[in-house]
């Protein structure tokens, strides 16, 4: 079912793309960007988790710097029945986590280092818990295409805000689009949008399920839903509101909860996350 959501969600992206390459520059502007998404297409398929990593600087763990987090990622890992999923660290207070990957087989979990600040061993293992669900469920590929190209529609858009600001990019006049301030100013506005309602489309329910399948996995509801209350709590937030093409991918929200992007928030509130777990003791935490 994945594979089908993946195929789906590249045409619908690649055909947005194609859309806002047209408007920006008419049939010229739509080849080249209908070949620049057959790149993109290929990219971030065999490299989003590369390109999603490198993005926040994550460095892979090591057994003499943070033998606690493996040693908890290893042990989560063997009551998934999972193969062991790389490990990096995001150098930043911001206490989030987020795994990406192709597949079960070439996966990333990354977690930061206010995480490993805040939480307790077994907080800390009911979210690599989380985070192996979405590698359990294939959600991971999914969220890394997604985050890929939905940041290329959003530089897309920069491009066309700057394009209405300066008068258009030219173009001739019996193609639409290719130099309408107008046009552009659309553009801007709608195409990152539309990539944010995608977004949202493919995370809620994920997140949900994941939180759920978590908790079957390290046997810890309680601990992931205290593990939930101090990331939204935190004083440091990882602030995405300028490249909120990534924020799906992550446990917590990482938006501020201000401006536009937050209006299609990629998360459900996490007041009712915490509900649901918490209501998991009550009703023998049905297994993944």
């Amino acid at each position: 079912m994945n594979a089908l959501k993946v195929t789906f969600l590249l045409l619908v992206l690649t055909g947005l793309f194609v859309a806002v390459g047209y408007l920006l520059g008419g049939r010229q502007g739509m080849i080249i960007a209908f070949g620049l998404a057959v790149v993109m297409n290929f990219a971030s398929y065999w490299f989003s988790d590369k390109i999603v990593l490198a993005m926040y600087r994550a460095r892979p763990a090591t057994e003499q710097a943070d033998g606690k987090l493996i040693r908890i990622v290893r042990m989560t890992t063997q009551r998934a029945n999972l193969p062991m999923p790389k490990v990096y660290i995001i150098p930043t207070q911001a206490p989030n986590a987020f795994a990406t990957g192709r597949n079960k087989d070439h996966a990333a979990v990354a977690v930061t280092e206010g995480i490993l600040g805040i939480l307790s061993g077994d907080e800390l293992e009911g979210v690599i818990g989380h985070e192996l669900a979405h590698v359990r469920n294939r959600d991971i590929l999914l969220g890394s295409v997604v985050a890929t190209i939905a940041g290329a529609i959003g530089i897309l858009a920069t491009m066309a805000r700057w394009g209405a600001i300066f008068g258009g990019f030219g173009g001739r006049s019996d193609e639409r689009g290719g130099g309408n301030p107008l046009v552009l100013l659309a553009v801007a506005i709608v195409a990152p949008l539309a990539a944010l309602v995608v977004q949202t489309a493919i995370s809620r329910s994920r997140e949900y399920k994941a939180d759920r399948i978590g908790a079957s996995i390290s046997g810890k509801p309680l601990a992931l839903a205290s593990a939930l209350e101090k990331l939204h709590r935190a004083p440091v937030r990882l602030n995405l509101d300028q490249r909120p093409a990534t924020a799906h991918l992550f446990i917590a929200n990482p938006l501020s909860g201000r401006g536009i992007a937050n209006l299609f928030s990629t998360h459900p509130p996490y007041q009712e996350r915490i509900k649901r777990l918490q209501a998991l003791t009550m009703t023998g935490m049905p297994l993944a």
